[in-house]
């Protein structure tokens, strides 16, 4: 009896290196065109917004030469012999102006006012001695100590910002510091790029949403969809308007249509799951009948699949399905992308070296992000378990090191720490 034919070998495909994190960003932002147009909105609004085009300043700020203390302003060169004591002949408090300063005479001057014409000093209140007092308890006499300096507490006109001069750039995203400029120099609106508009989605049948089926009464194999809540929470921490579309079956119809319908009127598609290469991951067959996909190994741990491409006009971005995979993937990936839709430039990630109180005796080949803690010594301690399914690192600690391909870490050993806080503004 003829054995039966052997089946017929699948073509061999040579191993693809894993893709450099920092390749991987390149490509990607090369692809993130700046949104078209821009909204008007009000400065009290435009916090994490992105500006869109230049504010130059109509006007000097400060305005006026003022006093940055409340005392007494007066000519220097009447004290150069040493204390005197000077005739109090006015008092300007803040929002209204003085007149000529006659010599051997003083202003009471409060914080903000505008140092009267002759003055060239002003003295704190701290360092003068009042004489007596005048008519309906107005200041008559004081006595000044010391010799003032000329210029001494005078804040002088357009030295915070020059006529012209341009005080916040194009792609800068806005802060609660520059909104208090903005608003210095006049701006009640500001120009600021659109914000993207992003539709979510999760796959897998194996999602439960919380709240849809009791802990105690879920089936065997079932999980809670927690990527769709951080994913959703950092897409509208940068601004982005969020079309959240749920979960997604495990088929390829049904992932088809969800593509086409986000693709209708959003700039970016972002899921989480199916973009590896098992039988039940829809995402890359989908994708490539609408439009054209990038599938990228990434060298990094954790994250290592992720996906780029386009539908029509949307990028999609495609996440691995483990949280903390999807998590630190979005911080290094996604974040500097939705920026660059919005027009910022300036996306280096800011670390600090730190000191490491722990031992990492077996670094992975690839490029490792460690979730760790900073500590009462100013070192940093390790989440005992770093596996990409363990959220719990993500929310004990309050960064990550950066580690290089290989490269073991010894206790006191100093490292690259990048905190959270640099990657969720």
């Amino acid at each position: 009896m003829n054995a039966p034919a052997a089946p017929p070998l699948k073509p061999f495909r040579p191993f693809k290196p894993l893709l450099p994190l920092d390749d991987a960003l390149a490509q990607l932002l090369a692809a993130a065109e700046p949104l078209a147009g821009c909204d008007w909105v009000s400065t009290f609004e435009a916090d994490g917004r992105v500006l869109a085009q230049d504010v130059v300043s109509a006007l000097q700020v400060p305005a006026f030469d003022n006093s940055s203390m409340d005392g007494y302003a007066l000519r220097a060169q009447d004290l150069q012999s040493g204390g005197a004591t000077l005739r109090v002949a006015q008092r300007i408090a803040a929002g209204s102006v003085g007149q000529r300063l006659e010599p051997g005479t003083t202003a009471r001057i409060f914080t903000g006012a505008p140092v009267p014409p002759g003055a060239d000093a002003v003295v704190m209140q701290e360092d003068c001695t009042i004489i007596h007092g005048g008519a309906d308890g107005q200041l008559a006499e004081v006595q000044v100590n010391g010799i003032p300096a000329p210029g001494q507490f005078i804040r002088r006109a357009g030295e915070d910002v020059q006529r012209g001069q341009c005080v916040l750039s194009a792609g800068t995203r806005l802060g609660p510091a520059a909104l208090g400029l903005a608003a210095s120099v006049g701006m009640a609106r500001l120009p600021v790029a659109r914000q993207p508009r992003v539709a979510l989605f999760s796959t897998g049948d194996e999602l439960v949403m919380p709240g849809a089926v009791e802990p105690q009464d879920m089936p065997p194999g079932s999980i809670y969809n927690s990527n769709r809540f951080f994913l959703r929470a950092l897409l509208r921490r940068m601004g982005c308007e969020v079309s959240d579309l749920g979960i997604v079956p495990d088929d390829r119809a049904s992932t088809i249509a969800a593509l086409q319908a986000a693709a209708a009127d959003n700039d970016l598609i972002l899921t989480s799951g199916g973009v590896s290469v098992g039988e039940e991951d829809h995402i890359k067959p989908a994708v490539q009948s609408l439009g054209s996909l990038d599938l990228w190994q990434i060298a990094i741990k954790p994250g290592k699949p992720f996906a780029h491409g386009r539908i029509g006009q949307a990028h999609f971005i495609g996440l691995p399905g483990n949280p903390v995979s999807s998590f630190v993937t979005f911080l290094l990936l996604v974040r500097p992308f939705v920026l660059r839709l919005q027009g910022v430039q300036q996306l280096a990630i800011q670390s600090i070296a730190a000191r490491a109180d722990f031992d990492w005796a077996k670094p992975d080949k690839r490029r490792e992000f460690l979730r760790v803690r900073r500590n009462a010594n100013g070192g940093l301690d390790l989440f005992g378990n770093q596996s990409s399914g363990v959220l719990t690192s993500a929310v004990w600690g309050d960064g990550v090191v950066d580690v290089p391909p290989g490269q073991p870490i010894a206790p006191g050993q100093m490292v690259r720490y990048i905190p959270f806080g640099e990657l969720l503004l």
